[in-house]
């Protein structure tokens, strides 16, 4: 069997998304560094696999995938029964799943991906970071952060009382939100979403992508 390959960068949080998703599968890959301060996803080289050129682009056999939540679903589908079980059993589980995991996409990035461009990435880049865009952001953040408190109150995870997508989603953003963005009172501030964080930041898949990471 052909092994999966994952083009990407260990800086990027779509592409820690899918290696933290293949380590808790426990599906061997091979890793394609694309160097984006070289502008590789740019090239067309890389552009023949996505032509959005972002990271990451998994090749599995004849499929290519892009788009971060659509592999690790993919993932999660074709491996189940292996390694951690990521979509939940029930029909009434895989919902609460596909639900939390499209609160991730819709609520939480937006935010935080704003955040982290303004506070990291664009003084990286010779520009300044625009603090009052940071403070939209982080009161839009701080009012998800809420629900997710009131939801783990509840629930040891957010779907439910088992690790899934919809947490297993969240780890690049909130790594950065804590590391990089020295934000991390958002998270520390509120009992159960702390203890959420505590929970699957420790888990050892993620620690073998967040080793990689800059902190």
């Amino acid at each position: 069997m052909a092994v999966i390959k994952v083009h990407g960068h260990h800086f990027s949080t779509a592409t820690g998304m899918v290696r933290c998703c293949l380590h808790e599968k426990e599906v061997e890959y091979d890793f394609v560094l694309v160097e984006l301060s070289a502008g590789a996803h740019k090239q067309p080289q890389y552009l023949a696999l996505n032509p959005f050129g972002v990271v990451p682009t998994i090749q599995d056999g004849d499929l290519t995938l892009f788009e971060s939540r659509a592999i690790v679903k993919y993932l999660a589908t074709k491996y189940k029964g292996q390694g951690t079980e990521l979509l939940g059993n029930t029909l009434a589980e895989q919902a609460l799943v596909e639900q939390w995991s499209q609160v991730e996409g819709q609520s939480f990035y937006p935010p935080s991906s704003t955040i982290l461009f303004q506070t990291v990435l664009s003084p990286l880049r010779g520009g300044t970071t625009d603090e009052a865009v940071v403070e939209i952001n982080i009161a839009k953040l701080n009012k998800v952060l809420d629900i997710y408190e009131e939801r783990l109150s509840k629930s040891k995870y957010l779907a439910g009382d088992f690790f899934s997508l919809a947490d297993l989603q969240h780890l690049p953003w909130t790594q950065y939100l804590v590391t990089a963005c020295k934000k991390g009172d958002l998270i520390s501030s509120r009992k159960h979403v702390s203890a959420w964080w505590e929970d699957i930041s420790s888990r050892p898949a993620w620690k073998k992508v967040a080793e990689k990471m800059p902190k």
